[in-house]
């Protein structure tokens, strides 16, 4: 089976969020698993910057888009991975030669529609020109979602057995645009319609892409079920409702290279499910690196985008309880403004006891997933998350809410006993989560108890080979559609 992936990001070329470690890390699962897999990115200024250093190389090939009436064109360079994956990348300095990928703090790029659009549509032509043939194209998030449209209408006949696979990352984004930019998507006026990509007056391209892909997935098999509701679909629940049946979940995985207690050179001490006695040494390493006092007190981590969705505003509401408790708190992240100065006057009010870093540092992310005895995510909504997998890796255990993917990948211990990994709550308030942290703190105080939970958590398998092999028997299903 051919796999190509088309993503607005991926590592190690380019990255703003999770998308880009699915579909980086995804291509050379699918390699590994004996799959002829490729990738294919817009050529962003960051990546052709590096060029020299990835080992990227213009083709000299081009192909040219009528972009609302105006031919663009764009010049195919590639790259083979280790692996011996390709990744291909589509130059074009008009729309990719920008300093960040989506938009700038003042807002997204209002010509964002013309851009993905134009990547949409290169990327067919760049199949032609290179005469290439795949049996799915797995598209991710609103970026891509034209390309499931494309190849029923405009290419159906170039690629009439080239199935599609969409995967929402989170639904919450979802490209709207305003309806006068139809005609940079290249479709006829039929489509700006119910039944198409009309939504309130104005286009969606993930709703296109939801339409008019073979097979449709999700991140986490809750979330799957989730957006099929009005407190989570973000207006698409009833489109969704309507393909339900080619409606999946896959859980992500993290890189357990990367993400590895054993071997992990960032940490003070390596340890391992057989021995973890190098724990307490990366344990007392963060509360130094911390400027905390080396004491015994129950240690809370959180590595976070600082945003309501991620349940900072009742994180907030509950620090006070956290704080009586004992507990001291550790903070890695950054995101919204007000946010950044709630948590910096909360780290001046308990300063003995809490500590915030504005900004992200991957060295102190690692110490802080080794060293915490506690990993917070007590997410509004979260299609799948990372850090509950990474802190689960590192027996870290995860206090999450109810939701997402967090329900299907933390096993709550008051409801299973010897066999749970880590704490859930169900409501979204900070008395709830308050309630939870307690109920770990009251298990962290039993030496035994504490020790099986560790071990249940650092048992668990969430490496990527899992989630590609799954992702290979949808592929199946939408290539089997097309015959």
């Amino acid at each position: 089976m051919k796999i190509l992936i088309a993503a607005s990001e991926a590592v190690p070329y380019v990255k703003t969020g999770g998308l880009a470690d699915v579909t980086g890390t995804l291509v050379n699962e699918y390699k590994k698993l004996g799959t002829d897999a490729a990738i294919i990115l817009p050529l962003y200024r960051k990546i052709k910057r590096s060029a020299g250093a990835l080992g990227l190389k213009s083709t000299g090939k081009e192909i040219s888009v009528s972009l609302a009436g105006r031919p663009e064109k764009g010049i195919i360079w590639e790259r083979k991975t280790p692996e011996g994956a390709i990744a291909y990348f589509i130059e074009n300095d008009k729309w990719y030669d920008r300093d960040e990928l989506y938009g700038t703090a003042g807002g997204d790029y209002p010509d964002n529609i013309a851009r993905f659009s134009f990547f949409c549509r290169a990327i067919c032509e760049t199949l032609k020109i290179l005469g290439l043939s795949f049996d799915v194209i797995h598209c991710n998030d609103w970026q891509t979602g034209l390309i499931p449209v494309y190849l029923k209408t405009l290419y159906k006949k170039e690629f009439a057995k080239t199935a599609s696979l969409i995967t929402i990352h989170n639904i919450g984004y979802q490209g709207l645009f305003a309806s006068s930019d139809m005609p940079f998507t290249g479709l006829g006026p039929d489509l700006f319609s119910i039944d198409g990509l009309e939504f309130y007056g104005k286009i969606n391209l993930l709703k296109g892409g939801i339409l008019y892909a073979d097979i449709i997935n999700t991140v986490s098999s809750n979330y799957a079920r989730e957006i099929l509701t009005e407190e989570y679909g973000f207006g698409l629940q009833g489109v969704l409702g309507k393909r339900i049946k080619d409606l999946y979940g896959i859980i992500n995985g993290i890189d357990y290279h990367e993400w590895d207690p054993e071997s992990d050179a960032l940490i003070q001490k390596n340890y391992s499910l057989k021995d973890m006695s190098g724990k307490e040494d990366c344990r007392k390493a963060l509360q130094k690196a911390c400027s905390l006092p080396s004491t015994k007190a129950m240690i809370i981590g959180m590595v976070t985008r600082l945003s309501a969705q991620k349940g900072i505003d009742i994180t907030a509401r509950a620090m006070q309880g956290i704080i009586k408790s004992g507990a001291q708190v550790i903070i890695l992240g950054k995101g919204d403004e007000p946010f950044h100065k709630i948590f910096l006057n909360l780290k001046k009010k308990y300063s003995d006891q809490m500590s915030v870093t504005i900004g992200f540092d991957d060295a102190l992310a690692h110490k802080i997933y080794a060293g915490s005895d506690v990993f917070l995510m007590p997410s509004q909504y979260e299609p799948c998350g990372l850090g509950q997998l990474i802190a689960l890796r590192y027996g870290t255990i995860p206090i999450g809410r109810k939701t997402g993917g967090l329900a299907d990948t933390i096993n709550d211990y008051s409801h299973s006993g010897k066999s749970g990994t880590g704490f859930l709550f169900n409501g979204y308030s900070s008395n709830e989560l308050l309630a939870a942290v307690k109920r770990a703190h009251e298990l962290f105080g039993e030496d035994k108890a504490w020790m099986k939970i560790q071990k249940n958590a650092m048992s668990q398998n969430f490496s990527w080979q899992r989630s590609a092999e799954e992702y290979l028997l949808l592929f199946q299903k939408a290539a089997g559609k097309m015959y």
